[in-house]
């Protein structure tokens, strides 16, 4: 199943073609194995077509945005640490959360690109085991957790969810894609283009922590709640680790894919 939004409501998206679907995108998730029951005998003569530009993200008002810190091990190295033996969890803002194309205003100082692959927590639930993790997860994403870095790497210890949650600076969508609908839900493929040129690339297979650990360790203590979004990682080529290091400018547009999903885009001033 593929899902989104579009005007605020949540719809199914199938063949460039949206489906309303009845209720509050989040009242949706907390009632997931209805809402897939409800999805394979729906009527989609009611269907209108759709582009990407006019989704929205497929969760836009998450209550609790997760992110994980050097989950692939290129990264860790580029960034001059050790690979984390525990996730290394912070947050992103939820008013930073918008759709796959837009346009987005730079706040200044040293802003990056993170490519993220970004799950989509379904009914949720407290203290999931892993052998149920992926249980619990609506849905994977194309994400990016654009970053300041003067602002997240300023002061010691550096922190880093204000510079993480600038207005716009978490995209995601055009949709997204249950578990069941990949080849291998825990081997995808994924790269970030800048001006047309690759940045970064990589594999979910490649990460220290996958999906389901994550979601396990998470709500081990915290517990997830429908709608939740779990913004996994990036791999190595960020801009801030490049020699010269590399920012976003105004003007330039940045591309992320993510197989079998799609892409989000956006350009900046």
């Amino acid at each position: 199943m593929r899902f989104g939004t579009l005007n605020g409501r949540m719809v199914l998206v199938r063949n460039d073609a949206a489906l309303e679907v009845p209720g509050d995108v989040l009242a949706a998730l907390a009632r997931w194995p209805e809402l897939t029951a409800w999805a394979a005998t729906a009527d989609w003569s009611k269907a209108r077509p759709v582009t990407d530009a006019e989704l929205g993200p497929p969760v836009p008002n998450p209550r609790q945005v997760f992110a994980v810190a050097l989950n692939y091990r290129p990264h860790a190295a580029e960034a001059g640490f050790t690979a984390p033996e525990e996730p290394l969890i912070f947050t992103k803002f939820p008013s930073c959360i918008a759709g796959p194309v837009t346009e987005v205003t730079l706040p200044g100082g040293k802003p990056d690109w993170e490519i993220e692959v970004v799950a989509v927590i379904g009914a949720g639930g407290h203290r999931i085991p892993r052998e149920r993790a992926w249980d619990a997860v609506a849905g994977l994403t194309v994400g990016q957790d654009l970053s300041e870095r003067a602002g997240q790497l300023r002061g010691s210890p550096a922190q880093f969810s204000l510079a993480k949650s600038h207005p716009g600076f978490g995209p995601t969508g055009p949709v997204s894609v249950s578990p069941d609908e990949f080849p291998d839900r825990a081997d995808i493929g994924f790269e970030c283009l800048l001006d047309g040129e690759v940045v970064q690339r990589g594999r979910t297979s490649e990460m220290i922590f996958p999906v389901d650990d994550l979601v396990a360790r998470i709500s081990a203590v915290c517990p997830l709640l429908p709608g939740d979004l779990i913004f996994t990682g990036t791999p190595a080529g960020v801009g801030n680790r490049r020699n010269p290091p590399r920012y976003l400018r105004p003007g330039e547009t940045l591309v992320s894919r993510v197989e079998h999903i799609g892409e989000i885009r956006q350009t900046f001033r």
